[in-house]
């Protein structure tokens, strides 16, 4: 199931500290650099730790959630955006893979030159829709793996089918090959079923792919297992990146908000993308968090993830590893070059950086 003995081990190299990626001021770009669109909110799963598809949700809630945006709606949005060349994933609580005409959203994308990277649980993935993403040039696509044994899977996304996964994130690396799209990585998110393999999947995923991402959970309105010790509280970086768009134009004020519980406008109702962005609503948020006033909204007020944007960089065994508080990044060196500057808000350092680290 797991077998990497294909697979070519990083070269090791000193342990060596790049920089330090801490946001130093707070700037509102004319358009937000990551759009998530909720082109499906549909999924095949029903993984406990879901915000919206997960057993604890509230299941009228859950049912108003639900949508599909309509093709019209979409282009709407992109034709706005397009100048700005935002990253766009083209889901949010939903699979990607289940979005209806999927192939024609993401043409739609990129005839406007605007970068796609996806997660997906890769149950669905289909050798032609492989094909299609790399002849399409899709910037990234990352599989939900969450363990490295089916009895784990079973806990952290209630299926035991590892091996089909592992079966489709293969078959996407070799359709990809060599080349550099998309860029291809395995992401675990740790919880306590999970967290005695977070080494061993590392181990056994670095030498496969271009990335691995370790992230932790979020739940009852923080991240879980977030060292308490992070200094002064910050304004959240989500509030002047990133956009996450319901399937009916409704804008949340950020990406934890799966059940709509504070809305700051609506796309399609209240002026378009800019005009929601600079909005009365997201504006007085924004003040908020630069003055300290973090208690005065309620869905912010204990939320930890502000300082899951607090980034440092080092170069060790073959590997540029992106670490904050909330999410280690393991690139390969040997395979930069499938890091592409449109990922926005995960741009890779300068090349002359790395070209000094022996």
């Amino acid at each position: 199931m797991n077998d990497t003995s294909k697979a070519t081990t990083p070269p090791a190299r000193a342990r060596t500290k790049v920089r330090d990626l801490t946001p130093t001021e707070w700037r509102v770009p004319e358009m937000p650099e990551r759009l998530l669109l909720d082109l499906r909110t549909d999924c095949n799963l029903k993984c406990p730790k879901c915000l919206l598809h997960g057993d604890g949700v509230d299941g009228e809630r859950k049912h108003q959630m639900i949508g599909t945006m309509d093709a019209d709606n979409a282009r709407r949005i992109l034709d706005e955006v397009m100048a700005a060349k935002p990253l766009i994933q083209p889901s949010w609580w939903g699979e990607p893979l289940l979005a209806r005409n999927l192939e024609g959203h993401i043409r739609d994308m990129k005839e406007r030159s605007i970068a796609v990277c996806m997660n997906t649980n890769g149950l669905t993935l289909t050798e032609k829709l492989a094909r299609f993403f790399v002849d399409v040039r899709l910037d990234a696509i990352f599989f939900s793996l969450d363990a490295t044994k089916p009895e784990t899977l079973l806990k952290t996304r209630g299926i035991d089918k590892l091996d089909k996964i592992v079966k489709n994130l293969r078959m996407m690396l070799r359709i990809r090959g060599d080349g550099i799209y998309p860029r291809i990585g395995a992401t675990l998110t740790v919880e306590p079923a999970n967290q005695d393999e977070v080494e061993e999947f590392v181990a056994r995923w670095t030498p496969v792919v271009d990335v691995v991402r370790i992230g932790l959970v979020y739940a009852n309105g923080s991240l879980k297992g977030l060292p308490p010790e992070q200094g002064p509280r910050k304004p959240c970086a989500l509030l002047y990146q990133t956009m996450p768009i319901h399937y009916n134009g409704d804008v949340s004020i950020c990406c934890f908000d799966s059940l709509g519980d504070h809305l700051v406008g609506n796309v399609f109702k209240d002026g378009g993308v800019r005009a929601v962005w600079h909005g009365k609503e997201l504006t007085r948020l924004r003040r908020l968090h630069e003055s300290g006033r973090f208690d005065e909204i309620p869905f912010c007020k204990n939320c930890n993830a502000w300082a899951g944007y607090m980034f440092e960089e080092e170069v060790r065994d073959g590997l540029l590893i992106r670490r904050s508080p909330q999410f280690v990044y393991y690139n390969r060196i040997d395979r930069l070059g499938s890091w592409h500057d449109n990922l926005r808000g995960h741009r890779p350092p300068p090349r002359e950086l790395l070209e000094k680290v022996e």
